[in-house]
C-alpha cells in the first residue's frame, strides 16, 4: 500500500530540505492529484525562488534516465510559453554550434505552447526520434550532437502530465525542465520568458554547481536573444558573472521585426531551417547566429559576440552545419 504524503503550505518559501522531499514525494506518485495541482499552482502564484527550483532540479535529476556526455558539452534550451511562435531557434543553434566544434547535448520536446518544438521539427528533417535516443552517447561522441527527448529521459514526469495540463498555465516545472539535462551539461545557454526571472534562474543555477552559463531574455519577452531589440543576460561562471543588455546591432547584426521570424507547424519549421543551413540569409539566419554566438561564449570557444557570429556564420556557410544534420540522420 502506497504511502499518502502531505505537501508543505506553497504559501511560505520552502527551505532546499522540504522542497527537495516535496518534490520527491510528487515524482514518486505518493501524493494525490488534486494536492499536487495545489501546490504547483501555489507556488507559481507567490513566484518560486531559486532555492525550491534548484531542490525540484536535483529531485528530478535524481530519476532521469542520463547519458554519458564529452568534458565541455553545452546545451541549448529555453523555457518556452514566450507566446512568440518563432522558428525552432534553439533547435538551429545546436546544430550550428556543435558544426563548430562544441558538443552539444540538445535537450527538448514536443510543442507545448507553439505549433512545433524541437521534437517536432527534427522529426520532420527526417530524424528518427527512438533511435536518436538509443544512439545519442554514439552521435554525441563521433558528432558532437545529440537530441536528449525529454518525455523518453524524464519518466518521473509523464505521471505529472495530466495534473499539469488540468492546471493550464506555467508551473515550477516549466523552469525545472531546462536545468535537468539528462547528458548533466554544465555549460548552458537558457533562455526564460521573463526577465524579472533571470535572476531566479541564475541562483538556482549557482545551487545546481553551473560551471558556464547565460541566463537570457528579450525585452519583449522572449525566451531567447531578442533578434529585434535588446535582450537582458545574466552571466555565470566561466563565461562571467556579470550582468548585460545586447542588441543585434552590438554584434554587428540587423535587427528584424519578430514576425519575420515567426513560424508554423513542423513541416514548416523544417523546411526554414534546411534552408538556413543552405545558405539563406534573412532574419532568421541572424536570430540564429546571434544565439550561436552566446552559446560559443558560453563553451569557452570565444569570448567576444561579433568573433561567436563570424564562427557560426562560417560553420553555415562552408557546409558543415548542414552536413552534419545529414550525418545525424543518416546516422
Amino acid at each position: 500500500m502506497t504511502t499518502i504524503a502531505l505537501l508543505p503550505d506553497p504559501a511560505t518559501p520552502l527551505a532546499f530540505e522540504t522542497a527537495e522531499q516535496a518534490f520527491a514525494d510528487i515524482l514518486d506518485g505518493r501524493v494525490p492529484e488534486d494536492a499536487i495541482a495545489a501546490f504547483l499552482t501555489g507556488l507559481t502564484l507567490r513566484d518560486e525562488t531559486a532555492i525550491e527550483i534548484a531542490a525540484a532540479a536535483r529531485a528530478l535529476r535524481e530519476r532521469m534516465i542520463e547519458v554519458r556526455a564529452p568534458a565541455g558539452a553545452i546545451d541549448v534550451c529555453g523555457t518556452g510559453g514566450d507566446g512568440a511562435h518563432s522558428l525552432n531557434i534553439s533547435t538551429a543553434v545546436s546544430i550550428v554550434v556543435a558544426a563548430c566544434g562544441v558538443p552539444v547535448a540538445k535537450h527538448g520536446n514536443r510543442a507545448a505552447s507553439s505549433k512545433a518544438g524541437a521534437a517536432d521539427t527534427l522529426e520532420a528533417l527526417g530524424l528518427d526520434l527512438d533511435r536518436a535516443a538509443a544512439t545519442a552517447e554514439e552521435t554525441l561522441d563521433a558528432l558532437g550532437l545529440c537530441f536528449l527527448f525529454a518525455q523518453t529521459h524524464h519518466p518521473a514526469l509523464g505521471r505529472l502530465a495530466p495534473v499539469r495540463r488540468a492546471i493550464g498555465r506555467r508551473t515550477i516545472f516549466n523552469i525545472v525542465g531546462p536545468l535537468c539535462n539528462p547528458a548533466r551539461v554544465t555549460r548552458q545557454l537558457m533562455g526564460v520568458a521573463r526577465t524579472d526571472y533571470l535572476g531566479t534562474v541564475a541562483g538556482a543555477m549557482t545551487l545546481l554547481g553551473t560551471e558556464s552559463a547565460m541566463i537570457v531574455a528579450g525585452d519583449e519577452g522572449l525566451d531567447e536573444l531578442s533578434i529585434a531589440g535588446g535582450s537582458r543576460i545574466i552571466r555565470l561562471g566561466a563565461c562571467g558573472d556579470r550582468e548585460e543588455h545586447v542588441a543585434p546591432g552590438d554584434v554587428g547584426i540587423t535587427p528584424h521585426p519578430l514576425t519575420a521570424i515567426r513560424g508554423g507547424d513542423a513541416a514548416y519549421n523544417a523546411a526554414a531551417l534546411t534552408r538556413l543551413l543552405r545558405g539563406e540569409a534573412g532574419a532568421y539566419r541572424d536570430a540564429v547566429l546571434l544565439n550561436a554566438a552566446a552559446a560559443l561564449i558560453v563553451a569557452g570557444r570565444t569570448d567576444d559576440w561579433q568573433d561567436g557570429a563570424d564562427i557560426a556564420a562560417e560553420a553555415i556557410d562552408d557546409g558543415s552545419a548542414e552536413q552534419l544534420l545529414q550525418r545525424w540522420i543518416a546516422f
